[in-house]
């Protein structure tokens, strides 16, 4: 425990501190004196303010983190101390900077700001943060807490991990919630009591901010997310549970329970069985030779797996001439309404350039999935489907592809599958959060490819991108903004596809070419695995042939 009297002894001072250039990398952390009992007040108008509280701390420390490099002798940070309180802000306005401090337990901090994140975490015992339209991330002890949260200006956005009062609507327009969490009578020095006030913001109470879903408002269930409920995967059930658990409970309860363990992505189907102490996993590689060119015709004995090192018995090779199950999932929401017909000609002319042999379905997506077409080889069919399109509404993007991924592909368990993405990349209304829908596609073995035609709603300007870095969060529900770039290239990452930011048709048409060439490079490997669950193994293979490469596309995914 941080030592009061060495505290006491410590002098207080009232001066100006250098904190380091603000070179966008973080500095080295500066030991601040911070006298017992006093409470520390950090103002950070327009960055962010992250404050962290353990009983490791012995003394209180600040990083600055910064985007630009100071001029000679410019102060990057005021502190200020008196009597029982100490002050800390920039000391420049009009440039941002990011606060991260770190303080003993049982501290009383107070973070101020305008539209910077605020987080709050750790063993307080006072945390207060007032906030015009910041996000406040708040995540405390629970066994003795005692909260406040008051909107001013707006309706309660906010998202909990356990239950709270319900908001009280007071006058002109002020919403509150107050109560307590655990035992009302603790110890003195047991209690944490947490206030938050803004105008506007977003509070996350014990939720981490990566997981957020993209709308706190309470809503019916769609078709996507009854999907997910129906499949049986806890960690998508919890994520809409945060949304709406009334709903979700009561529709759990019209659903026949689930026996065994719970359902994956990838089965394997077929007379391919797995020996005790082993599983079947899968996983897609190309196979290229000296001048780039695919080479063709292998069979699982040209093939060597070697997991952490270890060699693996394959048990089965796909060729690169297998025919693939594509789904084309077509943003219709009304942030593309007015290139409706933009959307209809690329997909038309994604069904003219997969192969023959490729079967094709073809789901479109606003704030909710439509099944436009069951898979087909069809062309004609699939053609008449897509001139029945119609556009309007918001974007549930990541609900959309774990449908596709659950609902359309699950049922073909160990076949080839890709999923071909045609957005605008920005989601605004999905129960899921983007984290949740990574790791889904992790272990999915489908292939995704990310079309994204950058959204024009938000202009690219210098002032909207540094708001955006300052509350990466609160951009997700107040502004719809471009964060389709990084999702669009880790969800190509994670299942061994290619992003294409697409700007102009004719880019369209070269990405499906691109696609389509890929797929056909894609030998897929079932192999005898030995690793164990929670263990992501280390998975080389290579080629009994001179001067070729063989490259993995995506993750290895259990086949059983």
């Amino acid at each position: 425990m941080f030592s009061r009297s060495l505290l006491v002894a410590c002098p207080l001072f009232v001066a100006l501190l250098l904190v380091g250039s603000r070179s966008g990398c973080a500095q080295q952390p500066r030991e601040i004196s911070l006298p017992a009992e006093a409470r520390l007040t950090v103002r950070n108008r327009e960055g962010r303010i992250k404050i962290v509280a353990s009983e490791e701390q012995k003394a209180a420390t600040l990083v600055v983190q910064g985007r630009s490099s100071p001029s000679s002798g410019e102060e990057a940070v005021t502190i200020r101390a008196s009597g029982r309180s100490v002050e800390i802000e920039p000391t420049l306005e009009g440039e941002r900077l990011d606060l991260v401090l770190r303080v003993p337990a049982r501290a009383r901090v107070r973070a101020i700001s305008e539209s910077g994140a605020i987080d709050l975490v750790g063993d307080f015992r006072e945390a207060v943060a007032e906030t015009d339209t910041g996000t406040v991330h708040v995540d405390v002890p629970t066994e003795a807490l005692s909260y406040s949260f008051v909107w001013t200006a707006s309706r309660p956005r906010y998202l909990s991990e356990v239950e709270l009062v319900k908001p009280r609507e007071g006058r002109g327009g002020r919403y509150e919630l107050t109560g307590h969490l655990g035992e009302k009578k603790a110890p003195a020095d047991k209690r944490v009591r947490v206030e938050v006030a803004t105008r506007r913001g977003v509070v996350l109470f014990g939720v981490d901010p990566e997981l957020a879903p993209a709308d706190l408002r309470e809503r019916q269930l769609t078709e996507a997310a009854r999907a997910m409920i129906r499949s049986g995967n806890e960690d998508l059930i919890a994520a809409i549970r945060k949304i709406a658990p009334r709903l979700v409970d009561d529709y759990a309860g019209t659903l026949p329970p689930h026996e065994g363990p719970e359902p994956r992505l990838v089965s394997r189907a077929g007379d391919l069985r797995a020996a005790a102490g082993t599983r079947l996993a899968r996983f897609n590689v190309s196979v290229r030779d000296r001048h780039g060119a695919t080479v063709d015709g292998l069979r699982a004995s040209d093939f060597i797996v070697l997991e952490d090192g270890q060699p693996r018995p394959i048990v089965d090779v796909q060729p690169t001439t297998a025919p693939f199950n594509l789904v084309l999932l077509l943003d219709v929401s009304g942030s593309v309404e007015e290139k409706l017909d933009f959307i209809r000609k690329a997909a038309l002319a994604f069904i003219n350039t997969v192969g023959p042999q490729d079967r094709l379905a073809i789901v479109s997506f606003r704030d909710d999935v439509q099944k436009i077409s069951d898979f087909s080889t069809d062309k004609q069919l699939l053609a008449e489907r897509v001139k029945q399109i119609e556009a309007g509404g918001a974007t549930a993007l990541y609900d959309a592809l774990a449908y596709v991924l659950i609902e359309t592909l699950r049922p073909l368990r160990n076949e080839r599958t890709a999923v071909v993405v045609l957005s605008d990349g920005d989601d605004n209304r999905s129960f899921l959060p983007f984290a949740a829908l990574l790791e889904l596609v992790s272990e999915s073995g489908a292939i995704i490819y990310p079309l994204y035609v950058p959204s024009e709603l938000m202009p690219a300007q210098a002032s909207a991108a540094a708001r955006d870095a300052a509350d990466p969060v609160r951009t997700r529900y107040l502004a719809l903004t471009s964060r389709a770039s990084e999702e669009g290239q880790k969800l190509a990452v994670a299942s061994g596809g290619v992003f294409f930011p697409i700007t102009r048709l004719e880019e369209l048409q070269r990405a499906y070419d691109a696609v389509v060439a890929q797929l056909r490079t894609a030998y897929t490997v079932t192999y005898l695995s030995q690793a164990t669950d929670g263990h992501t193994p280390l998975l080389r293979v290579r080629v009994r042939r001179q001067d070729v490469v063989a490259t993995n596309l995506g993750p290895v995914t259990r086949a059983q």
